[in-house]
C-alpha cells in the first residue's frame, strides 16, 4: 500500500537525544505515525481481504457455472434426446401395427415389439430426468396417457390378431386410431418444444456464465495488477524514496561534509533512524571540532618543538665551539701560570691552580658527553644493516688500553645483523663495556659476557659482568641522566653513560632494564628489533 511521503522534521540540537518513540508530526493521512511494519501489515491485510472477496466470488461463480453446465449436460440435453427416442419408439409401433394390419405378416410386428422396449427405456430415463420439473413431468404424463390410449384402442387389438389375417378395408377403428396417434404426435411435439426451450435456456445460462467468468477473471487480474502497482508505488514512496534520500545525505556526510543536516522523512521507524543518524552526525561534528582543536594544539606544540630543537642545535653549536674554547684557555693559562711561577707560589697556590685545571677539564668532558647525548637520534638517524660482530670488534679496539690494563675477559655469542645506526650502536657497546670495566670489583679481574637469542621480532641481549653490581632499588635510577650512585672521587664520570644507552636502545625501538635477580655483578637486558622500527620522534621530544 502506498505510504505518504513525510515532511522533513526539525533536527535535534547537538547533544540532544533523539526520542525513540512518540507521535511524529502528522500530515493529511496520519503521515509519520505508522512504522514501515504497520504500513506493510495494513497493506497486506487489505490485499488479503480483497483477494478473499474475489476468491469467494470465484467460488460462487464456479458453483453456478457447474450447476448450469450440469443442467445442460446432465438434464436438458439428455431429456430432449430421450424425448426424441420416445417419439421414434412410438412411430415404430405405429408403423409396425399399420403394416401388420394391412398385410397380416408377422414380421411387421418386429418394429412394434422393439418400439415397446424402446418406449419403456425412454420412459424410465425421462422420469428420472424430469423429476422436480412440473412442466416436463406434465408433458411426459400427457404423452404417456395418449400413448396408452392409442395402444389400448388401436395398437394392441391389431397386434393381437392372428397372423395372415389382414384387416378388412374400411375398418371403423382406423380413423379413430389415426386421430389418437395425431393427438399423441401433438403431445410429443409439445414435450420436445418445452424440452428444447429448457435446453436453450440452459445454454443461454451457460453462455452468461462464460461471460461472467471472463468478466470475473478479468476483474481479478486487474485487481492483482492494481495491487502490484499499489505495492510498488507504496514501497517506492514510503520506503525506497526516504531510504534513498537518507542514503544520499549519509553519503554526503561520509564524504566529509559534516555540516550537512540529515532530514527525516517516511514512516516512523525511518524517521527515528534519520534522527539517530542526525544525532550521530552532530556528535561526530562536535568530536571533529574538538579533534581539530586538539590538532591545532599539536601543530602549535610541534612548532614549539621545532623551535626548541632549532635552539638546541644552536646551543650544541655554541657548546661545541664557543664554550670549549674559553675552557681550553683557562686550563692552558693555569698550567702556564703554574710552570712559570712555580718557584714563587706556595703549596696552597699550586693546589688552587690544580683545582682550576681539573674543573676546566671536567667541564669540557661534561660538555662533550652532553653533546654526544643530544646527538642520539638527531645527528645519526639513518637505518642501515649493521653487523654487530664488526661493531663489537671495533669497540674492543677502541677500548683495548683499558681492557688490557685491567685484564678484562670478554666473551660473546655470535652476534646477529640488525638494522640501525652503526655509530649509535657502537656507542651503546662502548658505554656498556666502559661501565663494566669502571665499576669492576677490586678483588678480581672483570669478566664480561654478551649473549643473544631471538624473541619474536626482536633480538634479546644480555650483557653480564662480575663487578660491584647495582642494588635493585636503584635499577631504574641508573638510566636517568646525571644520576650517580657513587661519589666522583670513588668512580669518575658524569652519570651519562647508561642514560645514553637507554636513549640509543629506545631510539632503535627496543627496551633496556637491569636484571634485579642477578646477584654476582650486573646483568643488563636490552632488545633490538630484527627489522627497522617506524620513524622515531620521541628522541627530539626528550631533547626539548
Amino acid at each position: 500500500m502506498p505510504v505518504p511521503e513525510q515532511a522533513a522534521e526539525s533536527r535535534p540540537t547537538a547533544g540532544e537525544a533523539a526520542p525513540a518513540t512518540g507521535p511524529a508530526r502528522s500530515g493529511p493521512l496520519g503521515q509519520g505515525r505508522w512504522s514501515t511494519r504497520q504500513w506493510l501489515t495494513a497493506g497486506v491485510s487489505a490485499a488479503l481481504v480483497v483477494l478473499v472477496v474475489l476468491s469467494g466470488l470465484a467460488v460462487a461463480f464456479f458453483r453456478h457455472s457447474a450447476a448450469v453446465s450440469n443442467q445442460l449436460v446432465d438434464r436438458s440435453s439428455p431429456a430432449l434426446i430421450q424425448a426424441v427416442r420416445l417419439e421414434a419408439a412410438l412411430v415404430n409401433q405405429e408403423t409396425g401395427t399399420r403394416g401388420y394390419a394391412l398385410t397380416g405378416q408377422a414380421e411387421f410386428l418386429e418394429p412394434y415389439t422393439q418400439g415397446l422396449s424402446q418406449q419403456a427405456a425412454a420412459t424410465t430415463a425421462l422420469h428420472a430426468l424430469t423429476t422436480g420439473d412440473r412442466t416436463d413431468a406434465a408433458d411426459l404424463d400427457l404423452v404417456l396417457a395418449r400413448a396408452a390410449r392409442w395402444q389400448r384402442d388401436t395398437a394392441r387389438p391389431i397386434a393381437a390378431r392372428p397372423p395372415g389375417t389382414p384387416a378388412p378395408s374400411g375398418l371403423a377403428g382406423a380413423e379413430q386410431g389415426k386421430a389418437e396417434f395425431d393427438s399423441l404426435r401433438a403431445a410429443l411435439t409439445t414435450q420436445q418444444t418445452h424440452l428444447q426451450q429448457a435446453r436453450n435456456a440452459s445454454r443461454a445460462d451457460l453462455m452468461t456464465a462464460r461471460r461472467l467468468r471472463n468478466w470475473l477473471f478479468s476483474t481479478i487480474a486487474a485487481v492483482i495488477i492494481a495491487l502490484a502497482v499499489l505495492v510498488f508505488v507504496g514501497l517506492r514512496r514510503g520506503v525506497n524514496a526516504p531510504l534513498e534520500r537518507l542514503t544520499a545525505q549519509v553519503r554526503t556526510v561520509a564524504g566529509g561534509d559534516f555540516t550537512h543536516p540529515i532530514t527525516a522523512s517516511g514512516p516512523a521507524d525511518l524517521r527515528r533512524l534519520a534522527r539517530d543518524v542526525e544525532a550521530m552526525r552532530e556528535r561526530l561534528a562536535h568530536e571533529l571540532a574538538t579533534s581539530q582543536t586538539a590538532r591545532d594544539a599539536v601543530d602549535a606544540y610541534a612548532a614549539d618543538l621545532a623551535r626548541s630543537n632549532a635552539e638546541l642545535e644552536q646551543f650544541a653549536y655554541v657548546a661545541s665551539h664557543d664554550l670549549q674554547e674559553p675552557l681550553r684557555k683557562v686550563a692552558s693559562f693555569c698550567q702556564l701560570l703554574q710552570r712559570r711561577y712555580a718557584a714563587q707560589l706556595d703549596e696552597r697556590a699550586d693546589q688552587y691552580i690544580s683545582y682550576a685545571v681539573d674543573g676546566a677539564n671536567r667541564m669540557q668532558t661534561l660538555i662533550n658527553d652532553l653533546l654526544a647525548f643530544s646527538r642520539v637520534g638527531r645527528v645519526h638517524d639513518q637505518y642501515a644493516p649493521v653487523d654487530l660482530e664488526q661493531v663489537w670488534d671495533q669497540t674492543l679496539d677502541a677500548l683495548s688500553v683499558s681492557t688490557t690494563e685491567t685484564g678484562t675477559e670478554l666473551r660473546h655469542d655470535p652476534l646477529p645483523q640488525v638494522s640501525g645506526d652503526r655509530t649509535q650502536l657502537g656507542l651503546l657497546l662502548q658505554n656498556l663495556i666502559s661501565n663494566a670495566v669502571k665499576f669492576r670489583a677490586p678483588d678480581r679481574a672483570p669478566r664480561i659476557r654478551l649473549t643473544v637469542e631471538p624473541d619474536g621480532a626482536m633480538w634479546r641481549f644480555a650483557f653480564t659482568d662480575n663487578g660491584i653490581g647495582i642494588d635493585p632499588e636503584f635499577a631504574d635510577r641508573v638510566f636517568i641522566i646525571f644520576q650517580r650512585l657513587h661519589t666522583r672521587d670513588a668512580y669518575p664520570g658524569n652519570g651519562i653513560g647508561l642514560a645514553m644507552c637507554k636513549k640509543i636502545v629506545e631510539f632503535h625501538g627496543g627496551t633496556i632494564t637491569v636484571d634485579p635477580h642477578h646477584t654476582d655483578g650486573t646483568r643488563i637486558l636490552f632488545t633490538l628489533p630484527q627489522t627497522p622500527p617506524p620513524p622515531h620522534i620521541p628522541a627530539q621530544a626528550e631533547e626539548s
